[in-house]
């Protein structure tokens, strides 16, 4: 008995001693005058989810599911409902971001070994999305527009406003946003000419091919999983879950309201063979002071983009200085050379396809597989932990 008293209290010593060593090696708290309010959540959100896929997405979905695809888009948008509840569980449980919960589970060393990972995901976004704009500017208005030149210019911008700290940023998400809303009914256009007997029948199409439009949704809806990532900047998180369930919802709204616009515009045929479909409606807004809507449309889409790749930045850099104790700043001009180096690399259709279609398998088995996991197993580290104190 006294031995086994003994083992008990050994157990329960190595265990005070880890949470000492995980709270020691957290970092201090963030002031509140860093930190934004639980409701500009929503706007984070949207802005990281409405981005360069909104131009072409529904091509891409229509492959496997048809004109059913529509309902693939509220499927998708359902489960990272699911998604959300589980980062705001493992969140709430480690009291951190994803860095603070693999130093819950693996310790250190190896908790910094595996967040590194991220700033590398977070680089492969900012690359996608910001390579596969430059493409449509080339193609539909300055097709010798230098890549170099276009992408510096537009880093040297992210990098000021990067610099004016995190509360900056996301204002530049919410006029990102908010400024650019118009934008919405200009589509309204498209519905003089639409046919939307197209849409019929409905559920046309087997499970699995409504499963695989959602598998190609995702690089779509990629830019909610920030919120692991930013937690420790909310002012009482618990109150901005609403707001992010509320972003998920109106963005998997919008995407289906337009799904179903272009599917009514557009033929089967015919959508196949448009790269960017949502561009290609636009050619037929017609107003007394433009006589290209697109090139309007493509410009404020610039607006769009910057708070995603700020954003986006924002956190690789901010990994960069919790993993290696680097200062932001550094980690920030790093990222943005980097950037500016492997760009100029992908200089063809074939490559920015490529540099899409792996990014978008990554952000799914980040979101949808790795979220997950990480989920169960600090569910199950918490459970451990609280029956070897209880012993």
């Amino acid at each position: 008995m006294n031995n086994a008293g003994t083992g008990t209290r050994f157990y329960s010593s190595q265990f005070t001693n880890h949470e000492t060593e995980v709270n020691q090696i957290q970092e201090q708290p963030i002031p509140d005058r860093l930190k934004i309010s639980p409701f500009l959540v929503f706007y984070l959100i949207m802005s990281m989810q409405i981005g360069i896929g909104v131009l072409g997405y529904q091509r891409v979905i229509a492959k496997a599911a048809g004109y059913d695809a529509w309902i693939s888009i509220l499927f998708a948008g359902g489960c990272i409902h699911i998604i959300i509840w589980m980062i705001y569980k493992i969140a709430e449980t480690v009291d951190g971001d994803f860095v603070t919960a693999h130093k819950y589970l693996t310790g250190n060393l190896i908790g910094k070994a595996i967040s590194s990972i991220f700033t590398g995901y977070f680089f492969l976004y900012v690359l996608a999305i910001v390579r596969t704009f430059i493409e449509v500017i080339q193609v539909w208005m300055f097709p010798e527009l230098s890549t170099f030149w276009f992408s510096f210019g537009f880093m040297m911008l992210c990098t000021y406003i990067i610099f004016g700290g995190f509360r900056t940023v996301v204002g530049l998400a919410f006029f990102g946003l908010v400024l650019p809303a118009y934008l919405l009914l200009t589509f309204g256009w498209a519905i003089k000419f639409s046919n939307f007997y197209n849409l019929l029948p409905i559920w046309d199409h087997s499970v699995k091919e409504l499963l695989i439009g959602s598998y190609n949704m995702s690089l779509t809806f990629i830019g909610f999983e920030i919120i692991p990532f930013i937690y420790p900047f909310i002012k009482e998180p618990k109150k901005s879950k609403k707001w992010a369930h509320l972003a998920v919802f109106t963005t998997t709204l919008i995407y289906t309201i337009l799904a179903v616009i272009t599917f009514a515009y557009y033929s089967e045929d015919l959508l196949a063979k448009q790269v960017w479909p949502t561009l290609t409606m636009w050619k037929i807004v017609e107003m007394p002071f433009v006589e290209r809507f697109e090139y309007i449309g493509i410009a404020n889409w610039n607006l769009i983009m910057l708070p995603n790749v700020c954003i986006a930045i924002w956190i690789s850099s901010r990994l960069i200085k919790r993993i290696f104790n680097i200062r932001q700043k550094i980690g920030v001009f790093f990222v943005v050379s980097a950037l500016l180096i492997v760009i100029n690399f992908i200089n063809t259709r074939e490559r920015i396809s490529m540099v899409n279609d792996f990014f978008g398998k990554v952000g799914f088995g980040f979101t949808f597989i790795y979220i997950p996991l990480l989920f169960t197993a600090v569910m199950i580290a918490k459970r451990v932990k609280k029956k070897v104190i209880k012993k």
